[in-house]
């Protein structure tokens, strides 16, 4: 049996005495995609900043296995007034790193070297995201999380995207990424996660999940219903 990822071991969150997150416990391994799912105001995107080390928990902890070496991808990605290779130079030096082949190749994969001199700010919304992604693939993580990143883009942009996070996946880097849209769990997730008010409901593989969910909420919101 491969070796975890990451152990989440009790974890909760509060924010101004409202809890975001309670008592989530769970282990990430190596392998397929795992999907964060559920309603909004569920804790999807606190949990995976929690996993990413920007926010701390107020209970609980993540065991990493091994370096945890990691990077994000928002909805709405952040970019300089730059171009667009040096906004992934820019993140490269952040971390240490001076290689401009890596910059080149992480273009490369997103399917973007053409646009590696151009002002990063004033590319569409597809590309935008497409030039955040390549920015995390530069840093070369073993685990990548992902905040719903297409779901702002068009089905087009949102494609592409999703062709870039299938390639990688099936190239053994572990993805974390939540998202409000079931196709695309469908599509790429191999195992899923539902989280409803801030608890871990269930957790399994895709098919398993989208298939015979096991828990009454699951059942829910599979359905459309709207989780009590």
């Amino acid at each position: 049996m491969s070796a975890p990822v990451l152990h989440v071991e009790g974890l909760g969150y509060a924010a101004r005495g409202v809890t975001i997150l309670d008592g989530v416990s769970f282990t990430l391994s190596p392998g397929a995609p795992s999907f964060i799912i559920g309603p909004n105001g569920a804790g999807k995107s606190v949990l995976l900043r929690l996993l990413h080390g920007l926010l701390q928990p107020s209970a609980g902890r993540v065991a990493w296995a091994g370096t945890g070496k990691q990077a994000m991808v928002f909805q709405k990605p952040v970019l300089l007034r730059r171009s667009v290779a040096a906004n992934i130079a820019h993140a490269l030096a952040l971390a240490g790193i001076r290689d401009e082949a890596r910059i080149g190749a992480a273009l490369a994969e997103v399917g973007l070297p053409h646009l590696a001199d151009r002002a990063a700010r004033k590319l569409s919304g597809g590309e935008q995201q497409r030039v955040a992604l390549a920015r995390a693939l530069a840093l070369r993580p073993d685990i990548l999380f992902l905040d719903e990143p297409t779901a702002s883009l068009d089905p087009a942009a949102t494609r592409a995207v999703e062709e870039v996070l299938a390639r990688i996946a099936a190239r053994g880097m572990k993805l974390v990424m939540t998202t409000q849209d079931l196709g695309q769990a469908r599509r790429l997730a191999g195992e899923v996660l539902l989280l409803h008010r801030g608890r871990l409901i269930e957790q399994a593989p895709a098919a398993a999940f989208f298939a015979t969910p096991s828990s009454a909420e699951a059942q829910a919101f599979l359905r459309g219903d709207i989780l009590a």
